[in-house]
């Protein structure tokens, strides 16, 4: 007799024939007779032990019924080749011997309000769509890693207070700090542009903060970004790297995700359709586009989830939308006097920014562009959008020492998850969701 030491579900296939043992907690199980059926997970994956009467531990067959669902136990048992099994395998189990046996387990097969699912979120997660789904999140964060140092991107980590706002003070969480007064941060975008001037081409990834009183399924007041940042590089430099991150991530997942995909249930063929190029139009030819889908609305508007969901319709992929009106965007942009046109140093009708809406709904996941390089344009925003020029005289250095035309933009991966995956809100993308009247667990 072979015995393993510490295998795991998720590698169930390597130990055919062998008698191993694991260690994990009741998923299900069931009973019939002189034959009693052990659903077990491991954290990589669920498999079924058998357990015969005459052939188990006697101890560990009469013990069987006091087992409730999430005990935690130690279970030995032959490896088998099963067809019938979605992983291909069972267990025959020789012995279980338990750890802990679980109080009764608050979450069951019926149908829980999302209230309740959310109170008890630390055990939610152990559900098969929310653990496939979180699964899936862990691949993206490797795949978004992989793409950017595979094309020498340096990793450059902004701070996660600050005393400048990047989207506007509107929407910060603010806290006292010593003597003076922080914010959680909205965006390491700013401090990127120094990376960027630094190292050429970088990338900021961690959680940032929006205090937006938005009940959506597309926001959290907590959620993770990933901002490259390219020195020496222009609006469509953004569009040709988010197009290719895009196409990397969804590549990635249908290649290393499928088993939690199919517990998802997501249609891969939809995936299967996101490859470059993507379609790049602008604001104004989007305009024409929802005036034609019934969702019209005035020129300098904004879109909203509808606009979006009916751009995403009508192409089918995700979908670059350019040139929007400088009027709605960000006072770090670069601006442009027409559609179509490139940077101007003043102050043009047209922001050279890009988003990226997703097909089926999920709205925006890329928001970006070319950025404002000339010191002088620059101030005079900052003072326009009643900013305190004190704080942001370090960011005015950086078109003071060296400015070059530079450009990014910011991916939001909850929303990205959520797309990949097919799950209907954001909250099912990140362990410890935080919304507005989300704080607990």
């Amino acid at each position: 007799m072979t015995t393993a030491a510490n295998p795991r579900i998720g590698t169930i296939s390597q130990f055919d024939g062998q008698t191993i043992t694991l260690n994990g907690w009741v998923f299900n199980k069931r009973s019939s007779g002189k034959i009693k059926f052990l659903m077990l997970r491991d954290g990589s994956g669920i498999i079924q032990g058998v357990l015969v009467k005459g052939e188990c531990n006697d101890a560990a067959f009469e013990g069987f019924d006091a087992l409730t669902q999430e005990s935690s136990v130690v279970v030995t048992g032959k490896v088998r080749a099963e067809p019938r099994s979605k992983i291909g395998y069972e267990l025959t189990v020789l012995d279980v011997k338990p750890v802990q046996i679980a109080d009764a387990y608050p979450i069951s097969p019926k149908d829980h309000g999302v209230e309740f699912l959310m109170e008890n979120r630390h055990l939610w997660i152990r559900s098969q769509r929310q653990w496939a789904a979180l699964r899936v999140r862990s691949e993206i964060f490797f795949a978004i890693q992989d793409f950017f140092r595979t094309r020498g991107f340096i990793r450059f980590d902004p701070p996660i207070l600050s005393a400048t706002s990047c989207e506007g003070t509107s929407t910060l969480f603010q806290t006292p700090y010593f003597d003076e007064k922080a914010f959680l941060t909205q965006s390491g975008q700013l401090y990127g542009e120094a990376g960027a001037f630094a190292f050429g081409n970088i990338y900021t990834f961690g959680p940032t903060f929006r205090a937006e009183k938005s009940k959506t399924r597309k926001h959290l007041t907590e959620f993770w970004m990933v901002e490259p940042e390219m020195a020496f590089a222009k609006l469509n430099d953004v569009m040709d790297l988010g197009e290719a991150f895009v196409c990397h991530i969804v590549k990635h997942c249908l290649d290393h995700c499928q088993k939690e995909l199919v517990i998802l249930e997501r249609n891969q063929k939809e995936l299967e359709t996101i490859v470059a190029p993507f379609p790049r139009i602008t604001y104004d030819e989007a305009l024409k586009i929802l005036e034609k889908r019934g969702h019209a609305i005035p020129w300098g508007e904004d879109f909203g989830a509808p606009h979006e969901t009916a751009l995403g319709e009508e192409f089918g992929k995700p979908v670059f939308i350019h040139h929007f009106p400088s009027s709605i965007k960000a006072f770090y942009f670069k601006n442009a006097d027409d559609p179509n046109g490139e940077g101007v140093d003043h102050d043009g009708k047209y922001a050279l920014g890009a988003d990226l809406i997703a097909p089926f709904g999920y709205g925006e996941i890329i928001g970006g562009g070319q950025r404002e390089d000339k010191v002088d344009v620059l101030e005079r925003r900052i003072k326009e959008h009643g900013l305190n020029l004190k704080d942001y005289q370090w960011y005015l250095d950086l078109r003071r020492f060296g400015s070059a035309p530079h450009a990014g933009f910011g991916l939001g991966v909850e929303r990205t998850v959520a797309w990949v995956t097919g799950v209907e809100h954001v909250r099912e993308t990140i362990p410890f969701p935080r919304m507005i009247n989300t704080i607990r667990p």
